[in-house]
């Protein structure tokens, strides 16, 4: 080989960074534990399955109602990552220590009526949900989607008597869905990705913005991961995964 040659196989190499051109070897596998509110789930399990073939996380959810999951972290239960439906129960959990550092606002949603296909009952505003005669079930006041509703309701001028009170939003859902129940409040997003009831819309005057935090946990045993999944959320591709779950993206 020229002297020439050399050097311009040297030149060549130091253009390309110095080294040959090697494959990235995939990251580690870990494990993650979500605490989320309950209405995330349809879309936080696409998210999860984004992570598991980005990142190599395999995400374990626990949903439930906000409250719920409030009271399990107060009580030392571990999770990495913990996503809210509203702002008080996050500033509830921060006031305790328990956060790594501050939330972000990933999400907002809407509060919509949820019937049952057809909408037999004739419901078109929340004034309807005060017939007699109509069973109407709301979440319980201690969880976000109940304390919207109550907002909502409040600010219609409605009085009405729900057939039962529920702890998490999906119960709501679930039973109207089941024909136990002629109506509920729920949010957007619900009846976005259930698939089987059908939402009324509540005008902007009368409806509630509800906006989600997530923030990572002091004791995170994935912080890594958790920093992960919090990126993604707030990334288009989960923005895109909110969105189509019938979320407002930020």
């Amino acid at each position: 080989m020229t002297k020439a040659l050399l050097l311009a196989l040297v030149a060549s190499i130091l253009a390309c960074g110095g080294t040959p051109t090697t494959a990235s070897s995939p990251p580690p596998p870990s494990v993650l534990t979500v605490f989320a509110a309950a209405s995330l789930q349809p879309a936080f399990d696409k998210i999860g399955q984004e992570l598991k073939k980005t990142r190599n996380v395999t995400t374990t959810f626990s949903y439930a109602g906000t409250q719920t999951l409030t009271a399990q972290l107060q009580q030392g239960a571990p999770a990495d990552v913990f996503a809210s439906a509203d702002t008080a129960h996050m500033t509830t959990v921060q006031g305790a220590g328990l956060l790594s550092g501050p939330s972000k606002i990933f999400a907002h949603n809407r509060l919509e009526i949820a019937v049952a296909k057809g909408n037999p009952k004739g419901i078109h505003s929340l004034g309807d949900l005060s017939r007699a005669g109509l069973v109407l079930v709301l979440a319980d006041p201690s969880v976000p989607a109940g304390k919207y509703a109550q907002q909502a309701l409040n600010q219609a001028h409605i009085t009405v008597h729900p057939a039962s009170l529920e702890l998490q939003v999906t119960g709501v859902l679930s039973k109207v869905a089941l024909g136990e129940a002629d109506a509920g409040i729920v949010y957007v997003s619900d009846v976005v990705t259930s698939g089987k009831v059908e939402g009324v819309t509540i005008p902007d005057n009368q409806n509630v913005v509800a906006d989600y935090p997530v923030a990572a946990l002091k004791a995170a045993p994935n912080a890594s991961g958790a920093q992960d999944f919090i990126d993604l959320a707030i990334s288009p591709e989960g923005q895109a995964i909110l969105v189509a779950a019938g979320f407002q993206g930020v």
